[in-house]
């Protein structure tokens, strides 16, 4: 039994078909926003299609930006002899947040994952492999995700930069800052225990 109007119940599912958003949020969401002063909506609205059709990818790095290259490539005090290859502009972000990485970056939007029929050509490995002919870098880090297609995804970049004779490295990753050792899987103890630094 449908309890809105046509309007509402298609704004709800809208809201619902975003990643992370649930029936529940989706209906809070679409009360909020017909709570909303009109003018505030239609701002919302020109700010969702601007967006839209603004956004494009860096032509250097593949980052989301609305110009042809992204703010850190173009800075000039950036380190562009060191990349660091990520899976997302969402994992660009969260390295940025830390304010300690001063070299560039390589978005390859997605992981190896043949079991959904994601290959290396689906992502921007290419344009990797490329940038990496054509620019002086010293060090490629690989910064994909700690998961089964991170690791296929970080070896297959580790095989080809070391054939171009470009030292490459892998984040490490281990046991979380407040995580008890009991809770933390084998794999996670294991790179701990091999990312270990002297104290």
């Amino acid at each position: 039994m449908n309890y809105y109007s046509e309007s509402i119940n298609n704004l709800i599912e809208e809201l619902a078909g975003l990643p992370g958003i649930g029936p529940k949020s989706a209906q809070r969401l679409a009360f909020h926003i017909l709570n909303m002063p009109e003018k505030r909506v239609e701002q919302l609205a020109d700010n969702l299609l601007t967006a839209r059709k603004k956004i494009c990818f860096c032509r250097t790095c593949f980052n989301l930006t609305d110009q042809e290259i992204c703010p850190i490539c173009s800075d000039e005090k950036r380190d562009s002899t060191t990349i660091m290859v990520v899976e997302e502009p969402s994992d660009l972000a969260a390295y940025e947040k830390t304010g300690q990485y001063k070299g560039v970056y390589h978005v390859l939007h997605g992981a190896v994952n043949p079991m959904v029929g994601v290959q290396p050509e689906n992502l921007k490995l290419k344009e990797l492999l490329q940038r990496l002919q054509r620019e002086d870098v010293q060090e490629v880090i690989v910064a994909t995700n700690s998961t089964v297609e991170g690791e296929a995804t970080a070896l297959w970049i580790s095989k080809y930069v070391k054939q171009a004779g470009i030292k490459v490295t892998r984040i490490a990753s281990g046991v979380p800052v407040g995580g008890a050792l009991e809770f933390i899987d084998e794999m996670t103890l294991f790179r701990a225990l091999e990312g270990r630094t002297e104290f």
